[in-house]
């Protein structure tokens, strides 16, 4: 599915993200039986520490961090988008003795902008899109938009680890951190306008890594020759989750892509912040660096892969 917002003036911008307090390298957090691989597995595809929420954090204040900064700039949003890559995150824990059945509503955002006073904000959530999340905000986001003088957008995406489970996936040898980030998304020319989206998604439990580099190589030519911009395409940033350095290395290597535009943003230090992946990469790589192109990787289990091209703008303000 390709969405295109070439005309519509859709533009992102006021990046910003939180990493959880407590670093940990692979020989701590297999002590603590808080990972399923053998170290020398996840060494291999180039890990070395995870982030992870400390003992006076939790996912609402590991999320105040970002979604705080946000509201200094944007005070009265229009709506706000959450996303969690975990599914239990989108709903926080109540008594387990409670019976009330509505009660059960201890929806994430609500509770949130509980905590910042805020009320009368339209809120959306969503989880089903795992990783891919960055790509869910911008489409929810897009299609949010009012007029070009309505208050921005403020999309958030926060994950903690839920309680029992490792930091790892086993069998794709992938490692995680805690994590929070947001952006606003609006009609400001600043900060990188969306040009276009490429979706897919499967019923499948798994998909081959050469079917992800496939897919990948075609979505992305796919999409750049719909928005206008297949003959820039060897000359764009590409930002990858960090998950599969070798899936990326064919797909760069097929689009003709530069080692220095090859974007897999300190794997090794942070590991895999799950859906804040891209905007933490984005946040960093912004130059004011008038029409250059972005490219967007993400992929979550679900199974859902997704391709995001966006054009940087000289004026912008981020957060960091």
């Amino acid at each position: 599915m390709i969405i295109s917002y070439q005309t519509s003036g859709v533009f992102l911008w006021e990046l910003t993200h939180k990493l959880g307090s407590v670093r940990r390298d692979l020989a701590e957090l297999k002590a603590s039986d808080l990972i399923g691989n053998p170290i020398e597995e996840l060494a291999k595809n180039g890990y070395q520490f995870n982030r992870g929420a400390g003992k006076t954090e939790d996912l609402l204040s590991l999320a105040a961090g970002p979604f705080g900064s946000l509201l200094k700039s944007c005070a009265n949003p229009s709506a706000i988008v959450v996303h969690h890559s975990y599914g239990e995150n989108a709903s926080l824990g109540r008594e387990s003795k409670d019976q009330d059945l509505m009660s059960r509503a201890t929806y994430f955002p609500a509770l949130l902008l509980r905590q910042f006073d805020l009320d009368h904000v339209p809120y959306f959530g969503s989880f089903a899109s795992g990783c891919t999340g960055f790509l869910s905000l911008v489409a929810t986001g897009a299609g949010l938009l009012g007029s070009t003088d309505a208050p921005p957008v403020v999309c958030l995406t926060a994950d903690v680890r839920p309680e029992g489970m490792w930091f790892d996936a086993r069998r794709e040898k992938i490692l995680t951190s805690d994590a929070a980030s947001g952006f606003l998304m609006g009609r400001e020319k600043k900060g990188f306008q969306v040009l276009g989206v490429n979706y897919y998604s499967t019923g499948r439990r798994l998909v081959p890594l050469v079917e992800i580099v496939k897919r990948t190589v075609h979505m992305t030519r796919e999409l750049a020759d719909r928005v206008g911009a297949g003959k820039q395409l060897g000359e764009a940033v590409l930002h990858y989750p960090n998950i599969f350095p070798q899936a990326w290395d064919m797909v760069s290597g097929y689009l003709k892509v530069s080692a220095e535009r090859h974007i897999l943003d300190q794997l090794a230090e942070r590991a895999h912040c799950l859906s804040s992946d891209s905007v933490i990469s984005l946040g960093k790589l912004h130059s004011g660096n008038e029409n250059r192109l972005h490219v967007v990787v993400n992929f979550g289990s679900g199974l859902h892969l997704g391709v995001c091209i966006l054009k940087e703008v000289k004026a912008h303000a981020l957060a960091n």
